[in-house]
């Protein structure tokens, strides 16, 4: 059913659980898992004007990302990895259609009840607006 599954990573220590359930549903679909981290783009300011701070970024992201595919190649998994720089949400849709995913697995976290700017406005929302295939919320 799902030959193509995005899981992109913020990169903090919270990924856990929805590494393993991206490996888990990888495993049991044999599926193309891509490895995906957003650096955000800083507003107001030219990319142009840091271009060596985001090449950093981009290599030590891309190297972290590498360590989370070993986890997926030793099961035998095809993985890929993908950084890119600007507004997280925007990022992640793009991907998805451009290299026709199927599934999305992605984090997220509690959003307290209350008006809708509490929380309405997250990253794993937006992509749940925007996107046109299914995601997978982790908590």
């Amino acid at each position: 059913m799902f030959k193509q599954i995005l899981l992109p990573l913020d990169l903090s220590g919270r990924n856990g659980r929805t590494i393993d359930t991206a490996r888990e549903l990888a495993q049991l679909h044999q599926a193309r898992v891509t490895l995906l981290h957003v650096v955000q783009q800083i507003p107001d300011v030219a990319a142009s004007e840091l271009r060596a701070f985001y090449r950093r970024v981009e290599r030590v992201s891309a190297r972290r990302l590498g360590h989370i595919a070993d986890r997926f190649s030793a099961r035998g998994l095809r993985v890929a990895v993908a950084v890119c720089i600007g507004e997280p949400a925007r990022e992640i849709v793009k991907t998805a259609a451009s290299k026709k995913i199927d599934l999305i697995v992605m984090g997220s976290h509690k959003v307290r009840p209350g008006p809708p700017a509490n929380g309405w406005g997250t990253t794993s929302y937006k992509v749940g607006i925007f996107c046109q295939c299914p995601i997978l919320l982790v908590k």
